[in-house]
């Protein structure tokens, strides 16, 4: 082949590769710098409360200050707001008015998990146990027979609230138990989402029992005692309380090469940094640059920490009110890059996506154009020219990229907050890392693709 057909052929066909053919070798220190980071990042932050209180951290240090209403702000400063303990918005002010619209990345920082009922302790058998109900799509199956810790908040009638943490480090663990495989068989016969009903999952707590043979309840009690002397909790402070079980699993190099990060919660919260990571970095951007970590997109984005709340609406019309500007106005004129993982191809499951159109691992940030399932239902589908503006920009910063979607046509699909930022009139489109195993108690992603995503954070928050 000629160097002319050569030139024309790289010219017209699409030169989708692995990554680390296209990556220059001095970027590969940063990318395992930017990694250590996240890995530290997600070891702190397993809920949603506590990913609030990590970033705010991060912030802090990083010179951003509490935004209060009616603030003097100039380009330059650098601001944050928490909503409820749950979710932050963070602010760095532009050289243009907010008339010209904000450069926003929209991440979430809540994760599947198995949330406590609000009367969840019982004993049966001399066991005691926990009743839960599970938060968002899980696999049920996945979280039987897995170590779990325990984090929260209980808030008692007086108004102060306590921070529950149990499992963490050489701490006991606690475990969903099954059956075993002698007398599983009808069990077996099962479909598999069927195979572990919801109200299975309950949370083995101890087995040792407390004061004399002549009462009831021994075990649980003794569990009250420990709580009780541990933290001060009653069992009806258990109404007032968000106690979640997580994986007792800490984010780890996975492959012999430790090219990819195993953990519990990479959806989101790989994207969520990417989004806070990006932000903290930027001195002083031509349009204001937003970053939202919201709560409760697992179920919807419904609920006061949700992206359907008007907490974000508020925080963006405060801003504007200083300027002078309409929030209509700021948001006709923004863009919002939707940042939530995508399912990376598996192949070792071929038959439920379409390989032209799939994302894969090591192939930098996923963009999709559209999520939703069948026919696109529930996705806000951005135009052709939000899409040539992202390629554009993530080119200009030499950000690796490919387009995708979830899945083959009609077997499946997901949602993102995507939706919920075009209904405001703000272009919007889906990207974040290809994941293998979402949704799963441990899930894995490559430090390629994590690192590609912190820098496509980083071009929109500077784009014009």
């Amino acid at each position: 082949m000629n160097d002319e057909r050569k030139t024309q052929r790289e010219k017209l066909l699409s030169q989708r590769k692995n990554g680390y053919d296209r990556v220059p070798a001095q970027e590969i220190p940063a990318m395992e710098r930017y990694c250590s980071l996240y890995k530290t990042f997600l070891h702190q932050g397993k809920t949603e409360r506590e990913c609030a209180r990590v970033a705010v951290e991060l912030a802090e240090k990083a010179g951003f200050k509490p935004y209060e209403r009616g603030m003097e702000l100039k380009p330059g400063d650098r601001i944050y707001r928490v909503n409820r303990g749950k979710s932050v918005m963070l602010a760095v002010i532009g050289k243009q008015s907010l008339e010209k619209g904000a450069q926003i990345v929209a991440a979430h920082i809540d994760s599947p998990r198995l949330d406590l009922k609000p009367n969840p302790l019982y004993e049966d058998s001399e066991l005691a146990f926990f009743k839960t109900h599970y938060y968002g799509g899980i696999r049920k199956y996945q979280w039987v027979t897995i170590p779990l810790e325990l984090h929260g908040v209980v808030a008692k009638k007086d108004g102060t609230v306590v921070e529950v943490k149990l499992g963490e480090d050489k701490e006991p663990k606690f475990v969903i138990t099954d059956l075993l495989p002698h007398l599983g068989g009808e069990q077996g016969k099962k479909p598999l989402n069927e195979a572990v009903p919801g109200e299975s999952l309950n949370i083995l707590l101890g087995s040792c029992p407390s004061g004399e043979e002549d009462e009831k309840d021994r075990v649980k009690m003794q569990i009250l005692e420990k709580l009780y002397e541990k933290y001060g909790i009653t069992e009806d402070d258990f109404t007032s309380a968000e106690l979640e079980a997580v994986p007792a699993a800490a984010p780890t190099d996975i492959g012999l090469d430790a090219s990819l990060i195993g953990a519990y919660g990479h959806d989101d919260r790989v994207c969520g940094f990417a989004a806070l990571q990006g932000i903290l970095e930027l001195a002083e951007p031509e349009k204001t640059a937003v970053c939202m970590l919201a709560d409760k997109e697992e179920i919807g984005s419904m609920g006061v920490t949700g992206m359907q709340s008007a907490a974000f609406d508020t925080f963006l019309h405060d801003l504007c009110d200083g300027q002078g500007v309409p929030l209509r106005a700021c948001f006709e004129n923004s863009f919002c890059l939707s940042c939530d993982v995508t399912a990376a191809y598996d192949p070792n499951f071929p038959e439920v996506f379409e390989k032209r159109n799939a994302a894969f691992v090591n192939h930098g940030v996923g963009l999709c154009k559209y999520t939703g399932a069948r026919g696109k239902s529930g996705a806000s589908d951005a135009s052709a020219e939000t899409v040539a503006y992202v390629r554009r920009v993530l080119d200009e910063a030499d950000v690796l990229w490919h387009i995708s979607e979830l899945g083959k046509v009609d077997a499946g699909g997901g949602g993102t907050v995507a939706m919920y930022m075009a209904n405001r009139n703000i272009a919007t489109l889906d990207a974040g890392v290809p994941v293998l195993s979402m949704h799963a108690p441990f899930e894995t992603v490559a430090k390629l693709d994590c690192y590609m995503t912190y820098k496509a954070c980083k071009a929109i928050y500077e784009a014009e």
